[in-house]
């Protein structure tokens, strides 16, 4: 009989409705009531909720360690985990969580819902049931799935390369650069050529303790006093800088030399598009061309959660920034593509 760590954080999933009609958390043995369904499985289920349930929007990276330190401290007791969190900053904490749980070989699974779990048609139950049977499912001892990933909706992701992309639609999530990982039919089928393959490591837990970091999307008419405001905002250490298509940015002579001035100040500035789909090709256009002679790093086609929970990982490393930025164009948990 196979163990599972179920995390209730917070989220819609565990939603109802008070006397003003507003939606507001309750505790985790409701959530059990409302989904007798589970005591189904021949698994033990071992729940652990937050002390105080919390809405994903208020998620913060000391919330990210607190989940992952529940995670390292309970591993050997579970053969598998499951984390129910909001839907809003689910791809930020899967993306968080792949970079803090180093050396993974056991499947650690978020979902939630789109619907609160009383509600007559919500997407709870299905999500969290077959969740559960994701988590443990093992072929030889070896978990199927040893990765961080986000199931919802039929489909399982890998979590540092998911992003919500609907608010409405109980499909709430898109892999764009990423195949699935498994779909859920009549049948869970596995997509092993897409799933991570464990080195025999011991787990590691990697800690974030830096979060100075700003992003910055362009757009036409952005001025250079926007800019140079955030280039000189105290103790910056790197900038998500999202540009337009395979990474195309402005080539006016004052955009170009306050970039040049943040990366004299040990900035590290990464670069991602703001589409969805494709990557990033500095160098590929004229108005690329810029950034790879500068030292801006290429982001590839990694998605902006694991940019930034990425670069948060890095920072609080002891690496060089020359390190780092050799780091940022490397696949440490299979957020970006080979080249």
């Amino acid at each position: 009989m196979s163990s599972i760590l179920l995390i209730y954080t917070g989220g819609t999933i565990g939603m109802v409705k008070d006397d003003s009609g507003a939606l507001v958390s309750f505790n985790f043995d409701s959530l059990i009531k409302e989904i007798p369904e589970i005591k189904k499985f021949a698994h033990t289920i071992v729940t652990h909720s937050f002390e105080v349930p919390i809405d994903s929007s208020n998620m913060q990276p000391e919330n990210w360690m607190d989940i992952a330190e529940i995670i390292y401290d309970n591993y050997d007791a579970h053969d598998g985990f499951v984390i129910l969190h909001g839907s809003d900053t689910m791809a930020y904490t899967a993306s968080a969580l792949s970079f803090m749980l180093e050396n993974l070989s056991k499947s650690v699974i978020l979902t939630g819902s789109q619907l609160p779990i009383g509600e007559v048609r919500t997407d709870a139950k299905e999500n969290l049931l077959t969740a559960i049977e994701i988590a443990t499912t093992s072929k030889n001892g070896q978990a199927v799935v040893p990765e961080v990933a986000i199931y919802f909706e039929y489909d399982l992701y890998r979590g540092n390369r998911s992003t919500k992309s609907n608010a409405e639609d109980f499909e709430a999530f898109t892999s764009p650069n990423y195949e699935v990982l498994a779909q859920a039919g009549v049948k869970l089928k596995f997509n092993k050529n897409a799933i991570y393959t464990p080195n025999e490591k011991p787990l590691k837990l990697n800690k974030f303790s830096n979060n100075h970091i700003a992003t910055i999307k362009l757009f036409p008419g952005m001025t250079e006093q926007y800019l140079f405001s955030i280039i000189n905002i105290p103790n910056l250490k790197a900038i998500v800088l999202e540009t337009f298509g395979a990474g195309n940015g402005s080539t006016q002579i004052w955009f170009i030399d306050l970039l040049i001035e943040a990366i004299r100040k040990d900035i590290v500035i990464l670069n991602i598009s703001q589409c969805e789909g494709g990557a990033v090709a500095q160098g590929k256009y004229e108005t690329s061309s810029a950034f790879k002679k500068i030292g801006v790093v290429s982001g590839k086609d990694m998605t902006y959660e694991a940019a930034v929970t990425k670069l948060m990982y890095l920072l609080g490393t002891n690496l060089s920034t020359s390190q780092i930025k050799k780091q940022l164009e490397l696949p440490l948990r299979g957020e970006i593509s080979e080249d």
